[in-house]
């Protein structure tokens, strides 16, 4: 998820209910959720076969990113009937929205709160669903719950930051063994102005950014020894995102010299259409240089997933038939090359399914002058599929 996106989570801690800590497993006054096996019918309303359906074929599932709003069924959450109709038919697994991350579920430095993430697994269980983790540690000041951008690291700052960054991966992790087995470790840990990895108050006590990207993936291997940790990170195919392509392979180059356990890179996809190529029609992508890209990541030895994937339509004429064929193509066309790579492709995740629902609607830039609403889903604000879900059930059957 891109470090500038909603403005409005900087608050998400303090809204939810917060939960006394008891050990390093504390949080919730509820059992945490175990594993359950069994099947899930598929809705009416819904293309068939699901989207899940087809990806499963190539050996692998696909996904979307989901809420728990209690009280608000109007949302891309497990209270609303109408988007996990579309969730049931089309997912084989599921991811939380913001209902993991640190703002959620640590709102101070001792207490834990886990009902809203429970909520999640609880739906995703019984309805036969795999849930994905994300994210462990999002290694941005401006997504890090306020108490632990000011946070007094003491007389042994490293200690201190050690204790707070293992302690957390330990409790989350702990909490859901055995019904997640992937998680984003960590999230968008590059500065772009600096080309380099990002400071922050854990980093500042820790000596280095480095220092606490290599403990959060340590612990989490020690944690989860066959589950697969994942280094997540906003890119795709267009021209504007190779120098930052440039800086997550020197991150993973760095990764693999100093042993630091990451299975896969999680490509969150949010590809984007803020000009048009004359020649295609689409956005302009840079299809030469992305395999390129793909070639060095798995030629490091690791895997691939598609983690947040959805589509910013900010240059196409307002004319919806014309904007979701447009959309649709360009869709179509980076699937095409991520589908290349299969063998080393896992899991594909959207991020979110519903227009209304979907997080490119507030933010800014990705606003259409015009003011409509961004349609960079795979079904409308009415709950219908759209042309993108069509094209990309037609490229995984291809794909076989």
């Amino acid at each position: 998820m891109s470090a500038t996106r909603r403005d409005a989570l900087g608050a998400i801690g303090t809204t939810l209910a917060a939960l006394p800590l008891v050990g390093c497993g504390g949080g919730s006054t509820t059992p945490a959720p175990a594993p359950v096996s069994s099947p899930a019918p598929t809705p009416t309303g819904v293309p068939s076969p699901g989207l899940n359906a087809l990806t499963a074929r190539g050996g692998r599932k696909f996904g979307s990113a989901i809420a728990s709003t209690p009280g608000n069924a109007n949302a891309g959450s497990v209270q609303n009937p109408d988007y996990t109709a579309i969730i049931k038919g089309e997912c084989g697994i599921v991811v939380p929205e913001n209902e993991m991350k640190w703002q959620a579920v640590r709102p101070s430095p001792t207490v834990y709160s886990f009902d809203r993430m429970d909520e999640i697994v609880r739906w995703a269980q019984a309805n036969a669903l795999a849930v994905r983790g994300h994210t462990l540690l999002w290694h941005r000041p401006q997504w890090f719950p306020n108490w632990l951008n000011t946070y007094d690291f003491g007389a042994t700052p490293v200690h201190e930051a050690e204790r707070l960054v293992t302690e957390h991966i330990q409790t989350v992790t702990r909490r859901y063994k055995g019904v997640i087995k992937s998680y984003d470790v960590v999230n968008e840990a590059i500065d772009h102005d600096r080309n380099a990895t990002i400071e922050t108050s854990l980093s500042r006590a820790m000596g280095s950014p480095e220092a606490v990207l290599d403990l959060a993936f340590h612990t989490a291997r020690a944690e989860l020894p066959s589950e697969q940790l994942v280094y997540n990170d906003y890119m795709s195919w267009e021209p504007q995102h190779l120098k930052h392509c440039a800086d997550v392979l020197r991150l993973l180059e760095g990764f693999k010299k100093r042993g630091t356990p990451v299975d896969a890179l999680g490509i969150q996809s949010h590809i984007e259409m803020f000009a048009i190529d004359p020649a295609t029609g689409v956005g302009p992508y840079a299809e030469r240089e992305w395999r390129k890209f793909l070639d060095e990541v798995t030629g490091m030895g690791y895997r691939l997933l598609i983690t947040e994937f959805d589509v910013k339509d900010k240059a196409l004429p307002g004319n919806i038939a014309q904007r979701d064929e447009k959309v649709a193509d360009f869709a179509r066309r980076y699937f095409e090359v991520m589908l290349d790579y299969g063998q080393y492709l896992d899991d594909v995740l959207a991020w979110g399914m519903v227009d209304k629902f979907n997080w490119l609607q507030g933010f800014d830039p990705a606003k259409r002058a015009d003011g409509l609403e961004v349609r960079g889903t795979l079904y409308d604000s009415t709950y219908r599929a759209k042309p993108m879900r069509t094209a990309l059930a037609n490229v995984l059957s291809a794909a076989g």
